[in-house]
C-alpha cells in the first residue's frame, strides 16, 4: 500500500492528469445523459378495501377477505397479496411484476372483485379499487413551526 502511495507522490503530473481525465469524462456524461424533472413511475400495486360496520376481525377475515382473496388469488401476473382484516373493515394489497400493464392489471382486479361481489354478505360495503399513482404524491413536504 505504501508503495501505491510513494508511486503516486512521485509522480505527480501523471496523477494530476488522470484527476483532470475522470473529472472531464464525468462532467461530459452528466451532460449527456437524459433526465426528467420529474419522471412518471408506475408502480404496480392495487388497493381493495370493504366493510360491514360492527364485525369483529375474525368474522372480517371469514367474510369479506376469504372470497376476495380466492377470486383475486388467480389474477396473472400478481407478485403477492396481503390481506388485513379489522374491526368493521377488510383490506387487500396486490402488487403485480413490475414492467406489465398497469391498466390492464387495475381491470382485472375490478372484473375480480365483481365477480367475489357475489360470495359477500348483502350488507357489505362495495369493494373499493384503488390504484397507487406515485404522480398524486407530493415530492417534498416541508414544515414550518
Amino acid at each position: 500500500m505504501n508503495a501505491i502511495i510513494d508511486a503516486a507522490f512521485g509522480r505527480t503530473r501523471v496523477v494530476f492528469l488522470i484527476f483532470i481525465a475522470i473529472l472531464t469524462i464525468g462532467s461530459f456524461s452528466y451532460r449527456s445523459i437524459p433526465k426528467e424533472s420529474s419522471p412518471e413511475i408506475s408502480i404496480p400495486i392495487a388497493y381493495v378495501s370493504t366493510g360491514i360496520d360492527g364485525i369483529s376481525p375474525e368474522d372480517s377475515e371469514r367474510l369479506l377477505i376469504s372470497p376476495l382473496e380466492t377470486e383475486l388469488g388467480s389474477l396473472a401476473g400478481l407478485k403477492t397479496m396481503t390481506s388485513h382484516a379489522g374491526e368493521g373493515f377488510g383490506n387487500i394489497q396486490l402488487e403485480f411484476e413490475p414492467g406489465g400493464n398497469v391498466d390492464e392489471a387495475i381491470d382485472q382486479v375490478r372484473e375480480a372483485v365483481d365477480r367475489a361481489k357475489v360470495d359477500l354478505p348483502d350488507d357489505a360495503r362495495d369493494p373499493s379499487v384503488t390504484e397507487i399513482n406515485t404522480a398524486l404524491f407530493p415530492i417534498l413536504t416541508v414544515i414550518l413551526s
